[in-house]
Order: C-alpha cells, then structure tokens, then sequence
C-alpha cells in the first residue's frame, strides 16, 4: 500500500485500514507460522478438514490480542468487560458494563468501527475471534436457565479477542498473508505498520528451536483417573427422567451430557498436535486464554454468514467407523436405515429450517444436502445442509442469536428440552455446547458447535459430550454413545501425554 492509497482510505473515514505482505506458503505450516508469530496467551489457530478427509482452504493464526471482551454472569446479572493487555501484561479495563447483554455489546463495539476492507480473497480478515459459552443463552431466551449452577471451571460466559494482527494461509494457493491494522489517527501510522510486517517476516526466517518441532520423550506411563460429572447409574438415572419428560408430551428429543476431567501434564499445544492428526475435522482450533486454553475438532458448523448466505449443517445419527472398509460400508448403510436415527436427523433439519428461516428472506431457506455419511477418525455422522439468504436490516449476531445454541445439543423443541437439561445436568456447561469461531470486520461469521471440545484450566483437561434421548431410548445405549463421542479427545491427551494407551 502506497501513502496515496492510505490517505485516501483515511479521508473517507476508515478507523482501521488493513495493511498486506504475501509470501510463498510452500515452506510453512499453519502450525509453524502460529509457533514462529504466535504461541502465546491471547493467541489461536483455525484449521478445516472438509469433511473430516481434505483439508480446507485457508488457516488463520491470530497472532497476540492486547484487546478482548469478556462477559461473565452471577446472580445478580452479567457484566461485559472490554480489556486492555499493557505492556507488563497488566489487564487494564477501558469499559465495563454491569447487568448487560453481551450480544448487543459486540454488536454495537462492532458498529462502533469503520474498518477499510482487505482483499476479497482473505475469508477472514480480522475482526473477534473466541467463543459464546452455552449459557449466554440466558440473553436470547430468558425462560431456558432457571438460575446459576455450580462453575467448576470458572472460565468466562463469553471470551473474544479483538484480532487485528493475524497470518492466513491459503492451502489451495500456496500462499501466506501477513496482516496488521493500522489507525490513521496515528502519527507514521502506515509507516509503523510496514515496519511491524518486515519484523514479522524477519521471525518467519528463524529456524524453529529443536524443542518445538520434536515434542520430549515420554516414558509410557499409566493414564490418570477420570472424574465424571455423573456416575453411571446417575447418568442412566437421567436418561429415565428425560425420558419421562418425553413420554409427558413436553419434548421430543432431550441432548444429556456429561462431563470428563482428568490430569493433564503435557502442554496444551501438545494436546492440539495430537488432535490434529487423530481427528481432524472441519473446524479446528486452538485458543490460548492465557488462564486456560480451548482446543477442539469439531465436526459441525453452528451457522456461517458469508456473503449474504446463512448456513447450517445439522449433524445427528453417530455410528463407531468400521475397522475394514467393507464393515465400514456397512454400519454406514445401517446407520442410514436406523429408523430412530432418521426420525432423530428429520427433525433436526426442521430445527435448522427454522432457526434459519427467522432470518432469511422469505423463500430462499433451501435444503442443499439431505442425509449424506460424512466419515471421521473414530465416528460417522448423518450430515444436512440447509441454506438461507439473510433478510434486509439483519446482521451476524441476529443470525448467532437465531440459531444459538444448536438444536443438536438442546433438543427438541429447543426451549422446553433447555429447562429439561437446566434440571437434570448438575453443573454449568460453560464453553461446551456454545459457538467457537469468528466474528470478521466486514460482517460475515463462521461458528463451530463447541463439541469434541477440551478445556485446559489449572493443569486438568475437561471434555464433555451429549446423547440425544428420544422415547425408545436404550438409556445403556446412550451412556456408551457419549464414551465414544469423547474417545477421540480422551486418547489425543495419552498421546500428548506419552501414556499407554
């Protein structure tokens, strides 16, 4: 960019003003580029495998956030935060919001900034990037949590780091993008900004320490204890109440789910390493919150705003993968068939017809894929897709709010199956079941489900995971479908520990 071009944008009162270096991507790896420009507290990585067996188009490595915003509620109502990482690495808070809604905060902080637009070839190009924890619920429908629950992990409600340095690596083109922002209300801004891109070009070049690409060697040590949030009689207990509510009328489908902690000694990068290459999936990231870390591979989008298109993917019907190909053809052909799992997936795409269509024009909510098998490390999936163009006036949190949380882990009818988990679920869900992901500059979104999801806090890894209960639920059944749904992440911590598995 050129002082002509930016003083343009600067006249035409842009606040922020993106400026660009490209080089080859060939000699680096998303997980490179984040190690060598990231590897911090208030850092993430984003990586995609379509379809849990090719690998997306682009990685996004969001290099340290001085800014973030974070919502946490108690009784007596939420407060929203907007803070400022100094340079000791000191918070400094520059607002705080008592009794206030996060949603409408990010909206407005959103609008607040007029961002110049990056080159249309960057999906994303900076804006918030973290998560919404299942509970901020609470502020889209009032009537789904009764009150506060045990937190036994005390991390936020809703935690975004405001992104305005990052490096995109498009995997299709062999490309690297190195990104900062500059504010034209600074002296030698473009100047500044330049320099920053050379500093970080010049940290590309460094060869990475021995420590980073080869992880330690482990004697194979014996896995710890899992603590579980219900016992198994408890949780099948559960299953029977749900159960009970569904045969009462009061909803047809109930997502019960338990939580899974353990001892984790490796670091939390290790545990994404691990995941990485055990189960990639669409939607991989790795946050660093400083205080604790969120890592995942989940499998389904929450709902994506690009380019005026809404989308959601519901996913429901879960089989173990075969150990052949043939036997793997074949639980894929009974899975299909199970007439429970199509019942189950029919009426989660009408949930995502719905959530759709509240903010779509009228007309344009299609079905674009019905029932498809979409295969990962350890499980197979029934898979939909189901489209919408947003409707005039609208923007990404109308659309975050009118499908948040999924149907597929609440249930159905999503209000009524929320105060059914708010009653049988012993404690807050937190990150898990929320949305991780991305809120951009320029107003699209793309948010994962927070499922296949670990939370790092205090040297312990926590993984939840959910079944869904109908009425000829075996509640045996279920219990065992959430042991598989968390396997994949159970077994990426022995790995990234070194323990026998």
């Amino acid at each position: 960019m050129v002082e002509a071009e930016f003083a343009k944008l600067a006249d035409a009162g842009y606040t922020r003003i993106p400026v660009l270096a490209e080089a080859r991507a060939d000699l680096y790896t998303p997980l490179a580029v984040y190690l060598q420009l990231a590897n911090g507290p208030y850092t993430y990585l984003l990586e995609s495998v379509v379809g849990g067996e090719r690998f997306g188009r682009y990685s996004f490595i969001g290099l340290a956030c001085a800014e973030r915003i974070e919502a946490k509620s108690t009784a007596r109502g939420t407060t929203v935060r907007r803070l400022l990482r100094d340079a000791r690495g000191a918070d400094v808070c520059l607002e705080r919001l008592d009794d206030a809604d996060p949603f409408e905060y990010v909206r407005a902080w959103l609008r607040r900034h007029r961002v110049a637009p990056a080159p249309a070839q960057l999906r994303f190009a900076g804006g918030l990037a973290g998560y919404f924890g299942y509970e901020t619920v609470r502020h889209i429908e009032p009537r789904a949590l009764a009150g506060d629950k045990p937190d036994a992990l005390g991390t936020p409600d809703m935690l975004l780091l405001v992104s305005d340095e990052l490096a995109v690596v498009d995997n299709v083109l062999g490309k690297l993008y190195l990104l900062v922002y500059a504010d034209p209300q600074q002296p030698d801004a473009l100047r500044a900004a330049k320099q920053r891109l050379a500093s970080l070009q010049s940290r590309l070049a460094r060869p990475l320490p021995e420590e980073m690409i080869l992880p330690p060697e482990r004697a194979q040590a014996v896995p710890p204890a899992i603590q579980r949030t219900f016992t198994e009689a408890g949780f099948l207990e559960a299953v029977r109440r749900a159960k009970d509510h569904i045969f009462a009328g009061d909803a047809m489908q109930v997502q019960v789910s338990q939580r899974s902690s353990r001892e984790f000694g490796a670091s939390p990068l290790a545990l994404y390493r691990a995941l990485r290459g055990l189960n990639p999936s669409p939607y991989m990231f790795y946050f660093d919150f400083a205080d604790h870390q969120v890592v995942g591979a989940s499998p389904e989008i929450l709902v994506r705003l690009s380019g005026g298109t809404v989308t959601l993917r519901p996913i429901a019907g879960t089989r173990p993968r075969g150990r052949t190909p043939g036997e793997d053809a074949a639980v894929a052909a009974e899975l299909l068939a199970d007439p429970k799992e199509r019942a189950e997936h029919v009426m989660l795409i009408d949930l995502g017809r719905n959530d759709a269509g509240r903010v779509a024009a009228t007309g344009s909510v299609r079905v674009t894929e019905k029932m498809v098998v979409e295969r990962y490390s350890h499980v197979m999936h029934i898979v939909s897709n189901v489209e919408g163009r947003i409707a005039p006036g609208l923007d990404a949190i109308d659309v975050l709010k009118a499908s948040f949380p999924a149907g597929t882990v609440t249930g159905a009818p999503k209000v009524r199956a929320m105060q059914i988990i708010d009653e049988l679920e012993p404690v807050k869900r937190g990150v898990y079941s929320g949305a991780v992901g991305y809120l951009g500059f320029d107003g699209d979104m793309d948010v994962a489900i927070a499922i296949r999801t670990a939370v790092l806090k205090e040297r312990r890894l926590h993984v939840q995971a959910a079944a869904g209960i109908v009425a000829d639920s075996d509640p045996v059944a279920e219990w065992q479908e959430t042991q598989h749904k968390a396997r994949a992440l159970l077994l990426a911590a022995q790995a990234a520990c070194g323990e026998a598995s």
